[in-house]
This record gives structure tokens, sequence and C-alpha cells, in this order.
């Protein structure tokens, strides 16, 4: 007699992120992002920069591939894109020192953050959580996973962004507030963190809106690029 359990309604599928210059595939579990984690990033949102920076997280399905079409988001007049350093986690747990933290990178990719400002803006007036104003459908976009073994642990380098071939973003990572290894840290003390934990850590200065026919090419040195096409609403 089958153990095999009976689903009552169709099994999620598994999403994933190619590795760089192979074959196989990264799982992912959880998404967490960081939020004002730059400091020109805070002073343009107008947000107090005294303050430390604030966690948040998206739905795994969230996830769009390199080079896809995604539509223009709805329930928003005011969509715009967050260019982040993602890191991707081989192994986790609790209670992680910084000190040891690179031995749970399995590697890092490059990620958006898209955002629908116009209501993050309200929710933040109400003390709101985001939930609404970033864990929407399609909105992050991520770049093949880079094994550390391969890359390094990058902790400086360009970070960009443009749009249409314009630059919109052009900072450098050694600019973030909380390094890696501290926000890996931090978050293994409210969550066990674990194997295909994808980490988003903030993003840079030059955010802004677009719209629908935009092209979207971020990169982060030693990662590639990442594109997308923002196509209409749905």
């Amino acid at each position: 007699m089958s153990t095999k359990p009976e689903f009552v309604v169709p099994v999620p599928d598994v999403v994933s992120l190619p590795v760089a210059g192979t074959d196989a595939r990264f799982p992912v579990r959880r998404i967490y992002c960081v939020g004002r984690n730059y400091l020109a990033h805070i002073r343009e949102l107008g947000n107090d920069e005294k303050q430390p920076p604030l966690f948040f997280t998206k739905p795994r399905d969230a996830i769009v591939q390199d080079g896809a079409t995604i539509p223009y988001a709805i329930a928003t007049q005011d969509y715009h894109f967050e260019l982040e350093l993602a890191v991707a986690l081989q192994s986790g747990g609790y209670n992680i020192v910084p000190e040891a933290a690179q031995s749970h990178i399995y590697g890092y990719a490059v990620a958006l953050d898209m955002t629908r400002r116009d209501l993050q803006r309200q929710l933040t007036a109400k003390s709101a959580p985001w939930d609404v104003a970033k864990g929407f459908d399609h909105s992050c976009p991520c770049g093949p996973v880079f094994p550390a073994s391969v890359v390094g642990h990058p902790d400086a380098g360009s970070i960009r962004l443009e749009v249409n071939g314009e630059a919109r973003q052009d900072a450098d990572l050694a600019q973030m507030i909380w390094d890696v290894p501290h926000i890996i840290a931090y978050l293994s003390q409210v969550f066990e963190l674990a194997a295909g934990d994808l980490i988003l850590t903030g993003t840079p200065a030059g955010v802004g809106p677009i719209k629908s026919g935009d092209t979207l090419v971020g990169s982060i040195a030693g990662l590639g690029t990442l594109t997308t096409h923002i196509g209409a609403a749905i």
C-alpha cells in the first residue's frame, strides 16, 4: 500500500534560480529583505538616517527569472525599482555570529526589490506592515546565483542599474550600513535561517518610477547582469 500523501489541491512548483556556469539550480526557501541600508537612499526618501536598517519578507513565488517580461504592477501609480545584492544561503541556524556568517553562504546574485511606492508611503504613515507594497506578484526579479567558491564574498564593487540604457543607480557595495555578515547575524536572532534562504541586502540611492515598455538592466561587479522588461498592466 502506498504511503504517498494525497494532496487536495495541486502542489506548488519548486521555485529556483540557475547557478551560474552549471546546469544546477538553487531552490528558494524564503526571501528576506533589508530596507534602508544605504545612507543616500535613506536621505532621498526622507527617512531618519539615525535609525538602523529594517527587515521585511517577500513570498518565494515573487521570484522572476532573468530576461523575463513582467506586467506593470496592479494597484499602483508609482511603480519603482530597487537594485540589490542577493545572498543565497547553503545552511543556517539560530544566533549565527558575524565571524561565522560567510560559512553559511552558497553564493550571490543580482536582484530587484520591485516596490509599489505609493502604497508603501501610505502604509508607512500608518505604521503598518509593508506586505502589500513589497510582497506582491513578480516583485523579485533575480539573476543567476554565482557560487562564493568562484567569486568570493563581495563587500565592495559597482552596483548599477540602467533604465532604457540610462544610469539611474550607480553606487558601491562598500556603502552598505550593515555588511552581509551582520545582516545574517541579526536575522538569525529572529528567524531560524536555512539552506535555500535568499537575502536582499538593500538598495542604493537613485530609485524611481518606471512605466510599461521600460527595460531594466542591473549589474553588480563580478555577478553579471539582470535584465527585466516591464510589460503592460494586467
